[in-house]
């Protein structure tokens, strides 16, 4: 998969199948567009392309008030359109100059002049241009104007709900890590390098690995106790892993991660880890000494392994 960061006379598309949008989760809704642009562009021989913007652009026109967390970073977002079979991704420097483009500013000097589209497809209630002014029949007026097709796919649901990024955002904040799995069609992933904590984990039988985010915008899931898988490279080991201030054992409000792996005990430090964060196992908790905290946490295990299968 090509990935463009500057358009330029240099840079060739091939009869380009276009879609646009920031794709942040890339849920099932992104999955439907890109596996009908993709499928077509490869039947006519044609180029599937997504352009999307970097960074976000509420960033970039409310940066006092910016508070988007991002479901994925620009690389995991790339990871899952490479899967997915996508020629080539535009990430498009967002500027506030560039956000005073109307519509057909953007149309004309953007999307035909520079890129040649010759076909469209979006979501259905997408908007684009200045204020979000462009519609489905403004794009479809300008594909008369300009000489390129405009399709519009349905909405996907789970549920009944309509699945969105927001949605999605907001159901990991809440915990509910599997409904945000369902409407992304695969888990939610943290991603970081293993640095040292205070290591009280291991002076009651729970050493954990801390975990520092390697991106600062990434989402966190709400506060309390998940099962999770964890990846060191290729190695895969299940464990439990605390989203928290840990009230019991620390009194500074800072909020950690940090996950205790099952049957692992290999000193890892700086190395970077994967975690797919599969179940809410509870709320965090304020234990009232370290014995009934270490019982909880063995009851955590006992769940945790339970949902993985680990038990015979």
């Amino acid at each position: 998969m090509r990935v463009v960061r500057q358009l330029n006379s240099d840079t060739k598309f091939n009869h380009p199948i276009l879609t646009l949008g920031t794709y942040d989760g890339v849920h099932l809704g992104h999955q439907e567009i890109i596996t009908s642009l993709v499928e077509k562009a490869k039947r006519e021989n044609k180029e599937s392309v997504l352009f999307t913007f970097e960074p976000h652009p509420r960033k970039v026109l409310y940066p006092e008030s910016y508070s988007v967390k991002l479901i994925d970073t620009v690389d995991e977002k790339l990871a899952k359109l490479e899967k997915l079979g996508l020629d080539t991704v535009i990430l498009f420097p967002f500027t506030k100059e560039f956000s005073r483009l109307s519509a057909m500013e953007f149309v004309r000097d953007v999307l035909v002049n520079q890129i040649g589209v010759s076909e469209m497809h979006i979501g259905h209630d997408h908007h684009f241009g200045k204020n979000r002014e462009g519609s489905f029949q403004e794009l479809q007026e300008l594909g008369e104007i300009y000489h390129f097709k405009v399709f519009q796919l349905p909405a996907i649901s789970v549920g009944n709900v309509t699945i969105s990024s927001t949605k999605i955002r907001n159901a990991i904040l809440e915990g509910k890590v599997e409904y945000a799995a369902e409407m992304m069609g695969s888990p939610f992933v943290l991603q970081g390098k293993i640095v040292k904590g205070q290591q009280i984990g291991r002076t009651i039988g729970f050493p954990t690995a801390n975990i520092d985010l390697e991106n600062t915008e990434k989402i966190i899931p709400g506060n309390g106790v998940y099962a999770a898988k964890a990846y060191l490279g290729d190695q895969l080991i299940y464990g439990v892993m605390n989203i928290g201030t840990r009230p019991t054992v620390a009194n500074n409000g800072r909020v950690t991660i940090e996950i205790y792996l099952f049957d692992f005990h290999e000193e890892i430090y700086d190395r970077q880890i994967k975690v797919e964060v599969m179940q809410h196992i509870r709320d965090e908790k304020r234990f009232e000494n370290i014995e009934d905290l270490k019982h909880q946490i063995q009851l955590d295990e006992i769940t945790a392994r339970t949902y993985f299968s680990l038990y015979k």
